[in-house]
C-alpha cells in the first residue's frame, strides 16, 4: 500500500504545524537513524508519557518514513481526527477477532510496501514506577513472524519531562532534551519455523521487550530492574489510568487496579 497523493499531502500539512511545535517544545538528539531499513519494517518503542507518539512520529517522518500507527478505533470516530488518521493511512484496531484480523490485514500491507508500523508493545503508558518497560503484548511479534517484516526496537527519553504521565500541562522551562536511540533489528529467526502459539509468541515479546529495555538503560545509564514489571501481578488493569495525577506508587506498594477507560 503505497502513500497516496492525499495522505502525502496530508503529512506535510501535520508535519508543518507538528515539527515548529516540538522544536520550541524541547531539543532532541536522534542517534542510530542509519540502522532504520530501507523496506518496510515494525517500529517498536517504549512508552511512558502520551507525546510519545509525537516523539518517535517526528523522528520518522525526518529520516522520510511517514508513520502509520495502530490506533484505537473510537478515535476515528471523531469528525476532524477521524478524518486526519484516515488520510494518513492510520490503522484502526478493534477488540473483536474479525476487527483485529482486519487491522492486521492493513498493517500487513502497509509493511510489505514498504511503510514504517509502530506498535507499542506495552499497549499503554508503563506502569513501572521507575518508568521501565513493563511486561509486552504479543502484537508486534505476531505481526512480525507472519509477515518476516524487521522489529526495530527504540527507546527514547526525556519526553517524560517535558509532559509527565497523565500531567495537564507541558513544562517547557527550563528546556529539555529528548533522546531517541534506534537499535539493530531484533533477531526472530530462533521463532521462525515455530508454530504462533502463546508460548512462541510470548517468548518473542520477551525478546523484543529485552532489545527496548537495553537501549533505554543507555540512554539512561542505569540498571533496569531484575524482574520487568507485570500489571497483573500487581492488581492494575491492562488500561486505563492507574495512578492519580501527580502520584506515583513505590515498586513496592502497587496501585489497585483501575477501571477501564482511557487507554494512555
Amino acid at each position: 500500500m503505497k502513500e497516496s497523493a492525499k495522505s502525502r499531502a496530508t503529512f506535510v500539512f501535520l508535519a508543518g504545524i507538528a515539527r515548529p511545535l516540538m522544536n520550541i517544545l524541547m531539543a532532541k538528539k536522534w542517534e542510530g537513524t542509519e540502522k532504520l531499513p530501507a523496506g518496510g519494517f515494525i517500529a517498536a518503542p517504549n512508552h511512558c508519557t502520551e507525546i510519545d507518539p509525537i516523539v518517535v512520529g517526528h523522528m520518522l517522518y525526518n529520516q522520510n518514513r511517514p508513520p502509520h500507527f495502530l490506533a484505537k478505533s473510537g478515535l476515528f470516530k471523531a469528525p476532524v481526527l477521524g478524518s486526519l488518521l484516515r488520510a494518513t493511512r492510520q490503522i484502526p484496531v478493534e477488540r473483536s477477532t474479525a476487527g483485529a484480523n482486519r487491522s492486521l490485514q492493513v498493517a500487513r500491507e502497509v509493511v510489505d510496501a514498504g511503510g514504517a508500523i509502530i506498535i507499542y508493545p506495552e499497549g499503554t503508558l508503563t506502569r513501572d514506577p521507575d518508568m521501565w518497560p513493563m511486561k509486552g503484548h504479543t502484537g508486534a511479534a505476531r505481526l512480525a513472524l507472519k509477515t518476516g517484516a524487521p522489529v526495530v526496537p527504540i527507546a527514547h527519553w526525556g519526553a517524560q519531562e517535558v509532559f509527565p504521565r497523565y500531567a495537564k500541562r507541558f513544562h517547557i522551562f527550563p528546556r529539555k532534551t529528548v533522546r531517541v536511540l534506534v537499535g539493530d533489528p531484533v533477531d526472530l529467526s530462533a521463532f521462525a519455523d515455530r508454530p504462533l502459539d502463546r508460548t512462541t509468541l510470548q517468548e518473542a515479546t520477551d525478546v523484543i521487550m529485552d532489545a527496548i529495555t537495553g537501549l533505554l538503560a543507555e540512554l539512561r545509564g542505569s540498571q533496569p530492574p531484575a524482574e520487568r514489571w507485570d500489571p497483573a501481578s500487581n492488581n492494575q488493569s491492562k488500561h486505563g489510568r492507574f495512578v492519580e495525577r501527580g502520584t506515583e506508587p513505590a515498586r513496592d506498594q502497587a496501585e489497585p487496579g483501575a477501571p477501564e477507560g482511557d487507554t494512555k
